[in-house]
């Protein structure tokens, strides 16, 4: 029985030397973040394909277990709209097997122009990838969240790989205007969707924004304990993401994410110990 638990990113200003070891060289600060969290979204691939031996490193940072959700680049998913997209992908899928069993899912971010009406694309696209790898499919058009057809229709289209619908739970943010420089300027950004907690398989993923008040973001993510807790019960492998506007404790936050749930499951497997920042003294 397995929560992994992560951040949007395992590198941040913020943490340096706080929360991470400073300075790291760059092949050493996939491991230090790997000891605070067992997952990692994979951002930086929506906007540039990697080399191999780039993640290579990657995976000669982290252990088989540790799970990378890596977002297809947006030149499938928005400049090519799933259409014609087979060099891109194919790049894609090359410069990524390194990761090995790391690759836990391969994420497609789709834009909010991606209507109900585009479904038959996406169907068609997923049937076309290999499948060596799991998929999962974030939407942002609101009638996927209000319209129960639409909904429908896109767990159909899911259901043809085994793929999973990945909410990004912004609920919490939107609740109470912004009160910092980076809730205001994730107040313009951020997506407000409606709030999801249905898995479609035996591993959901789950994004959740919170605040940069502490005490808000765990206020805010109490219903994802109930239902975490439930998923684990029943046999599934969750994967949750923490996000706070401005991040500076997202490693801090999902592991006590990990420990409420752990409070719920005792049995839910503890997270590793995280590097210490300087070296340990006897005084």
């Amino acid at each position: 029985m397995r929560l992994h638990v992560g951040c949007a990113m395992w590198t941040h200003r913020a943490w340096q030397g706080r929360l991470l070891a400073h300075p790291l060289p760059a092949h050493e600060r996939l491991r230090h973040y790997a000891a605070w969290c067992t997952a990692v979204e994979g951002n930086t691939t929506f906007y540039a394909t990697p080399s191999r031996d780039t993640v290579a490193s990657w995976a000669a940072q982290t252990d088989p277990d540790f799970r990378f959700v890596l977002k297809l680049p947006k030149a499938v998913t928005h400049e090519r709209r799933l259409t014609d997209a087979t060099e891109p992908l194919h790049a894609f899928l090359d410069a990524i097997e390194p990761l090995g069993p790391r690759a836990h899912a391969l994420w497609l971010q789709l834009p909010g122009s991606f209507a109900p009406a585009d479904v038959p694309v996406l169907t068609g696209f997923l049937r076309r990838l290999p499948a060596a790898h799991r998929y999962a499919v974030e939407v942002r058009h609101p009638a996927f969240f209000t319209d129960t057809t639409a909904a429908r229709l896109l767990e159909e289209a899911l259901a043809t790989v085994a793929a999973e619908w990945v909410p990004f739970d912004t609920t919490a943010f939107f609740r109470t205007p912004p009160t910092s420089d980076a809730e205001r300027d994730a107040w313009t950004k951020k997506p407000r969707m409606p709030l999801r907690t249905r898995a479609l398989t035996d591993r959901p993923i789950v994004r959740y924004l919170g605040r940069d008040a502490t005490a808000e973001t765990v206020e805010g993510w109490r219903h994802w304990i109930d239902v975490v807790a439930g998923w684990l019960r029943e046999g599934r492998s969750p994967t949750v993401f923490v996000h706070t506007p401005d991040n500076a404790d997202a490693p801090v936050l999902a592991r006590r994410f990990h420990d409420d749930v752990r409070d719920r499951v005792p049995g839910l497997l503890p997270l590793p110990e995280p590097i210490p920042v300087a070296p340990l003294t006897l005084f």
